[in-house]
């Protein structure tokens, strides 16, 4: 491995001494033959760079949302008629665009069937040091991220991060930037780990510069992905703790903030509580609740020391938040709701919260009383009360106007109380769907097999993506009023308007332009230094506005250099997909590093601290392994 590592570092260096001299004869020649090309700009091109000028102040300075800045620029060049009307819309006629809804579609039930957080229980049990747990989370969500939409897995797996760095006393600013920057590792392996992939192959498929360019594979940048998965999981390993600030608990924070209920839970009769301390059932460190008082029998139990153990029986009071107490729900809690019967056992369940209203006939009746079961298809699981302690059991107490009540509720909940004017509705907390468990496996296995079946180019990732979401529908794994919701229009028209302005590049002769000036700066160091000097521009442009108007700007020019200089394409599509998707240095550069910003309260300095070697070692292993495949 080192012999060949060498080996590499000595001909990429060759090459760069021996292309020196031809290059910078090729440079001369050609600038001498192209003066107009680099000082001259026609109307339409002074145009679309007054609009990407536009697009990139207005992402930087955030004037305006990124659909509303593409749709904007795109408005205006096809008032200038620089695009027509079939070529603004022709995006939304590209495959690829659909592809990622459906990618991110499918990733959404998958996340809500709780596949992900039951494979995430059993891989995080045993982690006791901080390096076991950075190591299995950063193995298990790069090679989710693979596969599935970072985000989801990102969100679903900082509630574990949370609650794990509580029990064991490290700030979960130690392990929220390694979270997102792992998502982005494993995304970068696949055509479909990240949308930005799917992007600019997109592009691909759209543009007219090189039109026997073919699309690019499932695994075309594991090449690159797989090395950069290990190398940058040994960095994160070996820096984090380190470089990464010890950040007070802003999750924990939020969580004391929030409205607080009080939750009466039992230890059911096989429980896995059973015999266990409080400690060792870890009811003492669950995030957003408290345990602060036991009932066994007759006896109360206020002050509960962490040495006590459970008995079958016991009634544990909480005081918590609404998510945690949501959680509570689950059969593999160890407890159950008193109130909530036989509703854990329906196909759909959701946590709702509720406001008894003034003029409420349910106002001085005890919860039992209210007989919200019978009633509204509902059961009480929490209490709020401000300005005044609600305490014993939930069913004794009465109800009071400005009573918050967390509701566990089910199918006919909505229609039962759509009319009543007991109380208001004021959120939703949680949802839960139960399937059966053929269902799972054949999302699942259909997931793994179109996959597959795409890598093997035996059917387009596009129709079996297709056939999946008729599967789902079919089997009622989600129901199309679900489906609607879910999809993401705004990231539609994002990529859309985003092909529409790359096409204007081309019309305009500005991408010919600003590559033959690209190809003037980054020539003298041969075709490896043309490489950097892609990489580098898109890298900066995708941390400072978005990945995706980075691909749009430069994935023209770039294809534009590869044909001038009748080089092999593939590389300098490749590069600009790794760079835009490859984003480390800001909170903005990325979605998930948004995510874990605020949560981690980071600065930008966090960011660029760490995320700024990453980068260069990134750039640095990206072009070496595109050069040694494509130009030795």
């Amino acid at each position: 491995m080192n012999k060949k590592l060498n080996s590499l570092i000595i001909q990429t260096c060759k090459g760069l001494k021996n292309e020196f001299s031809a290059y910078s004869i090729f440079v001369s020649s050609y600038l001498k033959l192209n003066p107009k090309t680099l000082f001259m700009l026609s109307f339409d091109a002074i145009v679309v760079l007054i609009v990407l000028v536009f697009i990139l102040i207005s992402f930087y300075k955030e004037w305006v949302g990124p659909a509303f800045t593409f749709l904007i620029g795109v408005v205006v060049l096809g008032i200038f008629g620089i695009l027509t009307p079939s070529e603004i819309l022709g995006g939304f006629a590209n495959d690829q665009v659909f592809v990622i809804l459906m990618l991110l579609l499918i990733g959404d039930i998958i996340r809500d069937l709780g596949i992900v957080e039951t494979l995430f229980d059993k891989v995080f049990q045993k982690a006791t040091t901080y390096r076991q747990f950075m190591a299995r989370m950063i193995f298990l969500v790069g090679a989710f991220s693979a596969f599935l939409n970072n985000t989801p897995l990102v969100a679903v797996m900082m509630p574990y991060v949370h609650n794990w760095s509580k029990r064991n006393n490290i700030s979960p600013s130690k392990l929220l930037i390694p979270l997102s920057y792992a998502a982005i590792l494993g995304g970068c392996i696949t055509l479909i780990g990240t949308s930005t992939n799917l992007i600019v192959n997109g592009m691909v498929i759209d543009q007219k510069i090189i039109p026997a360019l073919g699309s690019l594979d499932m695994f075309s940048f594991a090449y690159v992905g797989i090395p950069m998965m290990l190398i940058g999981s040994i960095y994160l390993l070996l820096v984090s703790k380190k470089w990464l600030p010890e950040k007070e608990d802003v999750l924990g924070e939020f969580s004391e903030n929030s409205r607080k209920y009080i939750v009466e839970a039992h230890v059911k009769s096989n429980s896995g509580l059973i015999g266990k301390s409080i400690e060792e059932a870890d009811l003492r460190n669950l995030k957003g609740l408290y345990l602060f008082q036991i009932n066994r029998g007759d006896v109360r139990i206020a002050a509960v020391s962490h040495e006590y153990r459970l008995e079958e029986g016991d009634r544990l009071l909480f005081a918590g938040d609404t998510e945690t107490i949501a959680d509570l729900v689950l059969p593999n809690s160890g407890l159950t709701l008193p109130t909530v019967g036989m509703l854990t056992h329906k196909k759909h369940i959701e946590v709702v919260e509720i406001v008894i209203s003034h003029n409420s006939t349910l106002i001085s009746k005890t919860v039992k009383e209210a007989n919200f079961r019978g009633h509204f298809d509902a059961a009480v699981i929490g209490i709020h009360r401000n300005g005044g302690r609600v305490s014993g059991k939930i069913g004794e107490v009465k109800l009071r106007a400005g009573d918050v009540l967390l509701l566990l509720g089910g199918d006919d909940f909505v229609d039962r109380s759509h009319l009543v004017q007991d109380f208001y509705f004021i959120s939703k907390v949680k949802e839960f769907r139960k399937q059966e468990a053929y269902k799972i496996w054949l999302l699942l296995g259909g997931t793994v097999l179109a996959v597959v079946l795409s890598a093997l180019k035996i059917v387009p990732l596009f129709m079996t993506l297709i056939v999946m979401i008729i599967v789902i529908l079919a089997l009622k794994i989600s129901n199309p009023k679900d489906i609607a919701s879910r999809v993401d229009f705004n990231l539609a028209l994002i990529i859309s308007l985003a092909l529409a302005f790359g096409t204007a590049m081309i019309n305009s002769g500005l991408a010919e332009i600003i590559a033959d000036l690209l190809i003037s700066v980054f020539i003298p160091l041969g075709r490896v230094g043309v490489l950097f000097g892609i990489y580098l521009i898109t890298s900066v442009l995708a941390a400072y506005i978005t990945n995706k108007a980075a691909v749009a700007i430069v994935f023209p020019i770039s294809l534009t250099i590869a044909l001038n200089l009748h080089l092999n394409p593939e590389p300098f599509v490749l590069v600009v997909a790794f760079a835009a998707a490859a984003n480390f240095m800001t909170p903005i550069g990325y979605q998930t590093n948004l995510m874990v910003y605020g949560p981690g309260g980071y600065t930008f300095k966090d960011f660029f601290k760490i995320g700024f070697p990453l980068t260069i070692i990134y750039m640095l292993v990206t072009v070496l392994i595109l050069s040694y495949i494509y130009f030795y």
